[in-house]
């Protein structure tokens, strides 16, 4: 599989729920997706060959988020699959049943950014300590700093 071959199989089978798919280099494919129509193209590419994700990178843009599923198979092709989610209600569906080491990314969205991540499996808050106060999302542009209480500090 190579770069051609992801962008084919997103073509031919996503071409209306992945757009702006690109391939600036060898084994490097960039693509977005629609939060609802994310479980289905990560199924499908997961049928296809893409063997894990990497990592899932949010980014706070002041309007709205963005969440980029990097995606690879088990020969070094590698996708970044980008979603756009609204800032005022801000969630995504899991791909936990898809990919299960996946949660803990997912539960980092949450925790950093206040992103509702539909369908995680019940777990501990990770990588917040339980007792860190709701609403205080650290990765937030307008986060106004560390809480004066209700977090102990080391020191």
């Amino acid at each position: 599989m190579n770069s051609t071959d992801l962008t084919e199989f997103l073509a031919q089978h996503f071409s209306e729920a992945v757009t702006d798919v690109s391939a600036p280099r060898e084994r490097r494919v960039f693509g977005t997706v629609t939060a609802e129509k994310l479980v289905d193209v990560v199924a499908a590419l997961r049928e296809w060959g893409m063997a894990e994700i990497g990592t899932i990178t949010g980014l706070d843009s002041g309007s709205h988020f963005e969440l980029i599923y990097h995606m690879y198979n088990n020969e070094g092709l590698l996708l970044n699959l980008k979603v756009f989610i609204p800032r005022e209600e801000p969630r995504i569906p899991t791909v936990s049943h898809i990919y299960p080491g996946v949660f803990l990314y997912e539960r980092e969205l949450m925790d950093m950014f206040g992103i509702v991540v539909d369908g995680t499996p019940p777990g501990r808050r990770y990588p917040l300590p339980d007792d860190w106060p709701e609403g205080n999302y650290p990765l937030r542009k307008d986060w106004k700093g560390f809480p004066e209480e209700g977090v102990k500090q080391d020191g």
